[in-house]
């Protein structure tokens, strides 16, 4: 009789759908996959980069941010994978559970920054100062301000002349620097046709009234740019913010589909 009741299970559990089964699986692997790359990631920045510099300006250390989350996904990721594989119910359960917490707090997160806008671009501000104040500290930081720089059009956090928070560019006269007064290049606009780029373009821009520093640099600050970029692309925004979550939903939808067709198939047997 024994025998008979696990064959029943047997066939009852083949009837399980193997199309929301295998994607699930194939679709837990892949971030199982990207996840292992983040820890890499991480921990190849942890080794090779770890200045006291960039800790300072992150709050905290980015390599040890990229270990967690790589991580975190990992356990989510590898419950899924297997779960879907061997059909196990607590392990699916614990996807899911787990895919639904982080999609809340995500959701949670970005609601409470458009909401707290004022105190989230303070947050942003604080952290753009330390960028500028660490600027010659750290190459990776530099070129991640001159990104910053060069793709919104801008300079500095309100305006150019917050490059005198940096003790490089500061403008006071009991600076010794020769960049006193400067701003990095990839504050000035691009001359047409300019092969080389002209890394002393900013010198003295900083003693500049508004108008004349106009010409040769882009004045306004990273905070309005960034905020008139994101009006001005508000679509992509919003698919980016689409892109993120449907993964996530259909995580959630997938494992919820699969633990009630093998519940149902359990009860069926008994």
């Amino acid at each position: 009789m024994d025998r008979q009741l696990n064959l029943n299970r047997a066939e009852t559990f083949s009837f399980v759908n193997p199309w929301i089964r295998y994607f699930l699986f194939f679709f837990s692997f892949l971030f199982w996959v990207f996840s292992l790359l983040i820890v890499a990631i991480g921990v190849y920045a942890k080794i090779q980069k770890a200045t006291d510099a960039v800790r300072d300006t992150f709050l905290v250390d980015p390599a040890v941010i990229l270990i967690v989350v790589g991580v975190v996904m990992f356990f989510i990721t590898f419950c899924g994978c297997i779960g879907a594989l061997r059909e196990n119910i607590r392990l699916l359960k614990t996807f899911s559970f787990s895919l639904t917490l982080v999609f809340l707090t995500q959701l949670a997160m970005a609601i409470l920054g458009f909401f707290y806008s004022d105190q989230t671009r303070d947050a942003l501000g604080k952290f753009v100062k330390k960028a500028i104040v660490h600027y010659r500290d750290d190459l990776d930081l530099q070129n991640l301000m001159d990104s910053i720089q060069k793709e919104f059009k801008c300079c500095g956090w309100n305006n150019y002349t917050d490059w005198s928070w940096n003790l490089y560019f500061n403008c006071t006269q009991e600076n010794p620097s020769y960049e006193r007064c400067a701003v990095p290049h990839s504050c000035c606009i691009p001359i047409p046709g300019e092969a080389v780029i002209n890394t002393m373009c900013g010198f003295g821009v900083q003693t500049q009234k508004y108008l004349d520093a106009n010409k040769l640099i882009y004045p306004v600050g990273c905070a309005d740019r960034a905020v008139i970029w994101i009006e001005s692309h508000l679509l992509l925004v919003g698919a980016l913010a689409l892109g993120l979550a449907l993964p996530q939903i259909a995580g959630i939808v997938l494992s919820q589909m699969l633990i009630s067709q093998i519940q149902d198939e359990i009860t069926s047997a008994l």
